[in-house]
């Protein structure tokens, strides 16, 4: 047996780095795949294949937010029946034909068939890679290992949508950019047939929880998805968040392309601010991560709904200067989404035992990429009947209206503090 087979198991950051970086590779991948669509699809469906009405448009990310919902909270049933790096593999197989589909697609068909492909890969690769690496950590660093996961996804979207823009304005809006994704795929597939299973992992932190589970509790996904949706106040609580902050993504998804075109910006233009904004985010999760292991989630979640609420106000006061407000909306939403992502992963996983901590987590990602769903089909309808500045007001009071529940909501659990 190889030295690594042999060495015992122990739960850290530094006691497992390599293992946690070959994960946040794995992530970059994830990540850049979705990054593909951010700043091209939208007006795929406009321009190439003359969709005028904004529903229309948005049916892509609602068939993406769906079945990403959906795969997320299978995923955590799942790990009872599979290991978390088997369904790791198994997305990245699913999501193979992604790519190809959006570079040649011949109809519109095609585009909204490809993202519920993507959405199966998105919801097994990003729910096993943060899954993963929480078994990896341990309760004193749920914060940053959530954060470092994340920022690496949400860079990757950035940087990605940043360089299809730039791809899109000098060769068009395909195949070259859409093709970018071949490399994601080859990568984190071959990435995560090298990377370890965690199943060890969890089996010593449920040797060492303090708390056992009674013994004749129920753990299975019905009642854990009950107890999380709504049973449970501060699991309640995150899951009406995340559904809120991705809603806002969902939303921006479709609409700043549309929005800022409208306004006289071009191609790279509109590239550069939908990069910015995922680069924040993911790129600020590192501290924020950090700061939610010291001064605990709540502050952050609620802080951070009211900041992305000021963004959506920013893109609508400064619209005349639309360059402007496109930028300061995203830095505000950037950093708003920053503060709040890791803090309500980790004060899921507070709240959760090991023993359902899978499944919990499966239903907080239900609900949070619910909102994608959620954000474009609220965003084709009152952008049909409105227009897309009533999209945004609509966004700014749901957001400003989820972050006083989670003041409401959420409360401390008490984790062991890092040293």
């Amino acid at each position: 047996m190889s030295p690594a087979a042999t060495s015992p198991v122990q739960l850290g950051l530094r006691e497992n780095r390599l293992q946690f970086t070959l994960l946040v590779v794995v992530n970059v991948c994830v990540g850049g795949l979705v990054g593909l669509e951010r700043t091209t699809v939208p007006l795929i469906g406009a321009h190439t294949f003359g969709l005028t009405s904004d529903l229309a448009v948005f049916s892509f990310i609602i068939a993406f937010g769906l079945t990403k919902a959906l795969t997320n909270l299978a995923a955590g049933a799942l790990t009872a029946r599979y290991r978390r790096k088997q369904l790791l593999v198994a997305g990245w197989l699913l999501g193979i034909p992604v790519p190809f589909a959006l570079a040649w697609a011949p109809s519109w068909g095609w585009i909204v068939a490809a993202n519920v492909l993507l959405g199966v890969n998105q919801g097994l690769t990003w729910s096993m890679t943060v899954n993963m690496k929480i078994d990896l950590v341990g309760p004193a660093r749920r914060g940053l290992a959530t954060g470092l996961n994340e920022a690496a996804g949400y860079t990757a979207v950035g940087a990605t949508a940043l360089f299809t823009g730039y791809l899109a304005t000098t060769h068009g809006l395909r195949p070259a950019p859409e093709l970018v994704g071949v490399v994601f795929v080859a990568a984190g597939l071959a990435l995560s047939l090298v990377v370890r299973d965690t199943a060890a992992h969890v089996a010593l932190e449920l040797a060492r929880h303090t708390q056992p589970p009674p013994a004749r509790e129920d753990t299975g996904l019905k009642v854990t998805f009950a107890r999380t949706s709504w049973h449970d106040r501060s699991l309640r609580g995150a899951s009406q968040a995340g559904l809120v902050n991705n809603l806002n993504d969902g939303l921006t998804w479709g609409v700043f392309p549309l929005l800022f075109t409208d306004h006289g910006l071009g191609i790279g233009a509109v590239g550069l601010i939908k990069g910015l904004y995922p680069i924040l985010w993911g790129l600020g999760q590192i501290p924020t991560g950090h700061l939610a292991d010291r001064i605990g989630r709540k502050p952050l979640i609620v802080t951070g709904m009211f900041v992305q609420a000021g963004g959506f106000v920013l893109a609508l006061v400064l619209l005349s200067r639309p360059l402007a407000a496109g930028l300061l909306s995203a830095v505000a939403l950037g950093l708003g989404t920053a503060m709040v992502y890791p803090a309500l992963i980790a004060s899921v996983s507070d709240h959760a035992h090991p023993s359902w901590r899978a499944n919990a987590l499966g239903t907080y990602r239900f609900w949070r990429d619910i909102g994608y769903a959620a954000g474009a089909l609220v965003a084709g309808v009152l952008a049909d009947a409105f227009g897309l500045n009533a999209t945004v007001v609509a966004a700014a009071v749901l957001t400003a209206a989820s972050g006083l529940l989670a003041a409401r909501w959420i409360t401390e659990r008490h984790t062991e503090r890092p040293r």
